[in-house]
């Protein structure tokens, strides 16, 4: 073992994360074409159908997102009429997201895309569940770094 070992690709936990990452998100780009979302804002849409309404803070914290990087994607789903976005009542410097009836309609075509990309992921049920639940520890982890 030298010095450098910690610099081969072999030995670094970042890069199968990331390569899988990219795999699996690329498989849902064509059924998420179909219904012309992005991988963001299709999360942004599993959000607001449990929630219907949110604050732009919270739904950034769900998504591990910033919201120079959230705006930008809230804005465009707007404007496709899937969500609305509005100043709190309570506090004008919040900023609050809402799913529209046409945000709910989109529920009903995309239903099945979890099972059609999960078919695509070869892994046991149970070994489905352990890396979920190790990806959130590590997400867990990096919260308060």
């Amino acid at each position: 073992m030298d010095q450098f070992d910690g610099l081969k690709l072999e030995n670094q936990l970042c890069f199968p994360l990331y390569a899988a990452a990219r795999e699996v998100i690329k498989q849902y780009h064509p059924f998420l074409e179909s219904v012309n979302l992005t991988y963001t804002q299709y999360i942004v849409m599993m959000v607001l159908w449990s929630e219907s309404k949110i604050s732009v803070r919270d739904l950034c914290k769900k998504l591990y997102l910033d919201s120079g990087t959230l705006t930008p994607v809230l804005k465009s789903m707007e404007a496709k009429g899937l969500l609305s976005r509005s100043r709190s009542k309570e506090d004008e410097r919040v900023l609050i997201v809402e799913i529209t009836p046409e945000g709910y309609a989109l529920r009903e075509k995309v239903v099945d895309i979890p099972l059609q990309v999960g078919a695509c992921i070869r892994l046991e049920p149970q070994e489905a569940v352990q890396l979920y639940q190790l990806l959130y520890k590590v997400l867990d982890g990096m919260e308060n770094k």
